[in-house]
């Protein structure tokens, strides 16, 4: 009888269902009942965005892992990670020394094994990290980002994971991100893989979006897959991954060995869960997540990247909708947007060359869809916008694309001037860990017990200066508040697009004062009765250094960052730009858009604080421009 061991993915069934994660006191609290369950031979404690996110609000993500990891260790169960191979545990990539030194640091607080995979199924980014894995004696499962196509066949699965072993990978997972690969034809690549290398253990992860899930976990379990990743209520199901108790009763009735659940734990851990989004997490939950839905069999989205999307989805819903009233068009909710986003993916995807759908790919891709669904919503045409996350993978900076490129782009990227790389995308990003020294030393930071705390300010260099400030605990309880005030996610009130406030056609929305002498550029808000208020102690502060200034706006909604690298000089007021320069970046659904100098200026102002949320349209900075000698 075929023994079936279970891994409870609790970091991503939090991500999958919305935007945080439970505070450090929550994992402790709820560890101990996990355990009690009986059936987990292994539990998903961190990696992908769960540290970015502990410090988003405002929570040390080092102290927090080694307590939730400790308990599961002493219980003998197997703490898992997963790895964005290039790009670590963040949207872009990271320099070697950094990656080498996060599998020592994960490796000293509690994780045993890693779940390593590349958005574009590049080999050579997760062999890369396959080696430094096991270098740091961590268990190294090397993922095969399952998408389905006319290029993603049941041969190059095989050969993939062939690869991969072939480069001392200990394991395999076929990571079906979104839900869509077929039940048989997952079973035809771990049947091959098997045949090929019996001895490898095979993880099977899935999420439960499009429908298939559970025929595709009897099919693989059927091939010789040992492992299956599940969830459980109330995060089961949905965006989210199959509950524990359908898989088991499933697999049992098969003929497989599988272990028993206790369900008194079970009842404990699921009421917990349940008070985890009463407390604060379900404010940041869309209703929507926790419903399957058939749309996604085609557009292919990932089940993880839904909790964010839909939360980004209500941001650019509020700026489309907020052009489409100033121009006395229809407005849109969120469900038909929501169609056109899916439709503009399935349009798009081929186009850009077919990148599996996981992160940062399926961010990239949906990304570019957002913004040619606005544009063209607009009046304007697709590519308008293309952020330089998406233009750095289309020219292979992040990997090698399983496609080609639609003519069209490969046209825009000669006119653009960029360039395709062909090598190792590793060689592009020199190391860079004793720069982040230097900052520790210069601020006065300790580098923590086995670097870890030098390890979160490389991986992470903007998320960690707010977190060490205190803004980012403050913007976080600021946005909490609202959202109890006002309701949000699971707890939002009904509301209808018409409801998108905006000044009428006589109430002025910027204006500019003079006071003293001094002038001031203001923005007007508008209350229900039409009555006039400064938005905000930043907008209704904005000096103009003179009257014939140059307004530099941002292109979309997001948050305003100066720089995104170490590397990086910011701009400064008095600053001199020549056409082109880099101003600042807008980091929007969670990729940055270059904002650039569009003639010679000089910097007057720079009108908003480092990290700051701002809208489409919102001033940036006021300069002067410079004229030719």
């Amino acid at each position: 009888m075929q023994k079936i061991k279970f891994s409870l993915v609790y970091r991503d069934m939090w991500q999958s269902a919305g935007k945080y994660v439970p505070r450090a006191d929550q994992l402790t609290s709820v560890a101990p009942h996990i355990i009690d369950m009986g059936c987990f031979d292994r539990v998903e404690t961190n990696g992908g965005g769960f540290e970015q996110i502990n410090l988003l609000f405002g929570e040390n993500p080092n102290s927090s892992l080694r307590k939730w990891t400790k308990p599961f260790r002493e219980a003998g169960i197997e703490c898992q990670m997963l790895d964005r191979s290039l790009n670590g545990l963040r949207m872009r990539p990271v320099p070697a020394d950094i990656r080498k030194l996060m599998y020592r640091v994960k490796k000293a607080q509690g994780t045993d094994l890693v779940r390593i995979f590349c958005g574009m199924n590049d080999p050579r980014n997760i062999i890369d990290s396959v080696k430094y894995a096991k270098e740091a004696g961590m268990t190294a499962q090397a993922a095969l980002s399952i998408t389905y196509s006319e290029i993603h066949t049941v041969g190059y699965f095989i050969k993939l994971a062939d690869e991969l072993i072939g480069a001392g990978a200990d394991e395999i997972c076929l990571k079906d991100m979104a839900g869509i690969g077929r039940p048989v034809w997952l079973g035809k690549i771990v049947e091959g893989i098997k045949k090929k290398h019996p001895d490898i253990p095979i993880q099977y992860h899935s999420h439960s979006g499009p429908g298939f899930a559970m025929a595709s976990i009897l099919e693989v379990a059927r091939a010789g897959a040992e492992y299956i990743d599940t969830g459980m209520e109330p995060l089961s199901w949905g965006t989210g991954h199959v509950d524990v108790l359908a898989v088991q009763a499933m697999l049992k009735d098969a003929g497989f060995d599988v272990p028993d659940v206790d369900m008194k734990a079970y009842m404990k851990v699921r009421s917990m869960n349940q008070e985890f989004m009463e407390d604060f997490l379900g404010y940041f939950i869309t209703p929507s997540n926790r419903k399957m839905n058939s749309l996604l069999i085609s557009s292919g989205l990932p089940g993880g990247m839904m909790g964010s999307l839909m939360s980004d989805l209500e941001k650019n819903l509020e700026d489309i909708n907020r052009w489409l009233k100033k121009n006395d068009k229809p407005l849109l909710d969120e469900d038909k947007l929501l169609v056109k986003l899916f439709q503009e993916v399935e349009y798009i995807w081929p186009k850009v060359g077919y990148p599996p759908l996981v992160t940062p790919f399926s961010q990239y891709v949906k990304n570019l869809a957002v913004l040619n669904v606005t544009q063209m919503l607009k009046g304007g045409s697709r590519w308008e916008i293309i952020p330089d996350n998406v233009w750095d993978m289309l020219t292979g900076k992040l990997g090698r694309l399983p496609g080609e490129l639609a003519p069209e782009i490969k046209e825009m990227a000669k006119k653009e001037g960029r360039e395709f790389f062909s090598g190792n995308p590793r060689e592009l990003y020199p190391d860079q860990l004793d720069e982040f020294r230097r900052e520790m030393d210069e601020n006065g930071w300790e580098p923590g017990q086995d670097d870890e705390e030098l390890f979160e300010l490389a991986m992470h260099p903007e998320q960690y200066r707010l977190y060490k400030s205190g803004k980012a605990r403050e913007e976080f309880k600021k946005e909490l508040d609202k959202k109890k005030k006002e309701g949000g996610g699971l707890y939002a009130p009904k509301t209808q697009p018409q409801q998108v406030s905006e000044p009428g056609e006589d109430q002025p929305r910027k204006m500019t004062v003079e006071v003293n002498g001094e002038k001031y550029r203001v923005s007007i808000s508008y209350d229900e009765n039409g009555q006039g208020a400064p938005e905000d102690e930043q907008n209704s502060r904005e000096n103009t250094a003179s009257s014939g200034s140059i307004e530099i706006s941002s292109p979309l909604s997001g948050k305003f960052y100066l720089t995104k690298e170490t590397s990086e000089k910011p701009v400064k007021e008095g600053d001199v730009l020549e056409k082109g320069d880099v101003l600042g970046y807008i980091e929007a659904m969670k990729t940055y858009n270059t904002v650039r100098s569009e003639q010679s200026i000089r910097i007057e102002k720079i009108m908003r604080s480092n990290g700051e949320e701002v809208f489409e349209d919102d001033v940036l900075f006021l300069a002067e421009e410079v004229k030719p000698e």
